[in-house]
């Protein structure tokens, strides 16, 4: 049994050895014995010790005091049980504490050079000593505020006799809304020399972070989470905090920061953390981004630098991601580089060349939506895969390309997105087939929401008078706005009597489409003088020869409501 009072120590402080005699090394030792205090601790005083010896062999010794050892434990598990403890919880919590068994033990020794007790027995003192130090009392309020014996023991071993301080702490931590389990949590994982900090220096602990953005009610979380800011001296904590209020956080964010990971404040050692700060800004960002992303995503600082970051960084680049591509990924979605590299990111990305998408577009895909390896491949990727081969109309072979052309999709709700635009989509007298084919050419077409895409639909049909084919052909349409580019040009073309397909009308700048309306004009007014027009020999093909009043109208299919 391990106890941080070694036997020789023990030994030396009831003065069976001399202060200055060197430790025992399984030899004889040259011993001045007090007589009275060995004869009390280790014979209960019917010692056939002969009183004139002067060497005794430590072997000996320590026989006796383990022995003695087991005396004390006994009476401390009597005194337990009396306190209403089951039988087996005080074998376990007494395995616990076996330096304050020790300490018990040499108390109640002591205790013999006091007048009332020098002609009491060593249990008597023993019991004596356990009652008035109320440690069983206190035992019983700890379990009551839900300390497991591990917890238990291991505070009471680390009072060094001061039980009166761990209540009060107990009680300190409640004040601050500490509760339940974490009051067990916050109080063996703070540190050694808590229990001998005043209640004024945690209340300036505390009142400091309260300063810097940590409202009142979030102060037992934090505390609880991260209990070893309580063993800070105002001088660490002050500059810890300081790291990062120096990167630009203002006090909102810095408590903000604390809330969501209170370990980036307590639980790294200032060297690990400019390590960490330095290699984020390896990727180009300066100080003042460092600090929003640790605001926005501060689990990033508990994430390891060899065993997390490296390894992913080797892997970014291997699929072909620069490093503006992967500073993409971190300041937009910072979580992939706290995720498992071989469970979390290799499957997924295996999964997209499984379903046809190219090599050399997989980096691109990740860069441009990094919140794909952020969702669960069984319960997210994989469904919405399924959707589109089987309900949207989207072929096998071309379900690689719209992955890649749209791997937004992959991040939308099947039942609230996908579905209803799909049944929009069919409702319009667009089959399956063909919705699968516009889609491989326009996969953005099903995360528009229904709203935006009726009124585009209704000018479309009712006001423009096209077919539905010319959307079939086309379905880059709905990404147009209907305010500012369809319905200014739509104008333009009326009143300059001349039409264009959709793909001439919209894709194409101000200065490209006034460009191919004067053609179109001038191409109709030589048609109508009868004078032959030589078109240039980059001309699109289109409708323009054809005014919109003398245009073909073909039937119009209304939208099905």
């Amino acid at each position: 049994m391990s106890s941080c009072y070694s036997p020789l120590y023990i030994l030396l402080y009831l003065g069976v050895l001399n202060s200055n005699s060197a430790p025992p090394k399984r030899s004889r030792l040259k011993l001045n014995l007090r007589k009275e205090l060995f004869t009390e601790c280790f014979h209960g005083g019917n010692s056939n010790l002969d009183q004139d010896e002067d060497e005794v062999d430590d072997e000996m010794l320590v026989k006796a005091l383990e022995i003695r050892r087991k005396v004390t434990a006994e009476i401390f598990k009597e005194a337990m049980r009396k306190g209403k403890f089951g039988i087996t919880y005080c074998e376990n919590l007494v395995s616990r504490i076996p330096e304050f068994i020790d300490y018990v033990m040499i108390k109640a020794v002591s205790m013999n050079k006091l007048p009332e007790f020098s002609r009491s027995s060593y249990n008597v003192r023993a019991r004596v000593f356990i009652d008035e130090s109320e440690v069983v009392s206190l035992i019983r309020w700890l379990k009551h505020n839900s300390l497991s014996y591990p917890q238990i023991g291991k505070l009471i071993c680390a009072s060094r006799g001061n039980l009166y301080s761990i209540r009060a702490l107990a009680e300190w931590l409640k004040s601050i809304h500490v509760k339940g389990r974490f009051i067990g949590v916050a109080l063996t994982r703070a540190g050694g020399n808590v229990l001998e900090r005043s209640l004024e220096e945690l209340d300036e602990i505390v009142e400091y972070l309260e300063s810097n953005g940590v409202r009142r009610d979030w102060m037992g979380y934090v505390v609880s989470r991260c209990p070893e800011i309580l063993s800070f001296s105002m001088e660490e904590l002050k500059s810890r905090a300081e790291f990062y209020l120096s990167m630009g956080m203002d006090k909102n964010d810095f408590g903000t920061m604390l809330f969501d990971c209170p370990k980036v404040l307590g639980y790294l050692s200032m060297e690990e953390m400019n390590q960490k700060v330095a290699y984020l800004k390896d990727f180009g960002l300066n100080n003042e981004d460092v600090g929003r992303l640790l605001a926005f995503k501060p689990q990033l600082m508990a994430c390891s630098i060899e065993d997390r970051w490296r390894p992913l960084v080797k892997y970014f680049y291997y699929l072909g991601i620069s490093r503006d591509g992967m500073r993409r990924i971190l300041t937009i979605k910072p979580m992939v580089f706290c995720v498992d590299l071989e469970n979390t990111i290799v499957p997924k990305v295996q999964f997209l060349r499984d379903i046809g998408v190219q090599e050399d577009a997989i980096g691109s895909v990740l860069a441009r939506f990094p919140s794909l390896l952020t969702y669960s491949l069984y319960k997210k990727i994989r469904p919405v895969v399924i959707f589109l081969l089987t309900k949207a109309g989207v072929s096998q072979q071309d379900i690689g390309k719209v992955i890649a052309l749209g791997p937004e999709l992959l991040g939308c709700s099947i039942a609230n997105k996908l579905d209803h635009n799909v049944i929009y989509f069919l409702s319009l007298g667009i089959t399956l087939p063909v919705l699968g084919k516009m889609i491989s050419d326009f996969p953005m077409l099903l995360r528009y929401n229904i709203d935006v895409l009726r009124p585009k639909y209704r000018y479309l049909r009712r006001t423009m008078i096209r077919p539905l084919q010319d959307l079939i052909e086309f379905p880059r349409f709905f990404s147009y706005s209907l305010e500012e580019r369809i319905i200014p040009r739509h104008k333009i073309m009326v009143e300059n009597r001349i039409n264009f397909k959709l793909r001439y009308m919209l894709a194409s700048t101000d200065e490209e489409f006034d460009i191919r309306v004067k053609e179109a004009v001038e191409r109709r007014r030589r048609f109508e003088s009868g004078v032959t027009y030589q078109p240039p020999s980059d001309s699109q093909n289109d409708d323009s020869t054809k005014t919109s009043s003398f245009s073909q109208m073909p039937d119009i299919a209304v939208e099905s409501t």
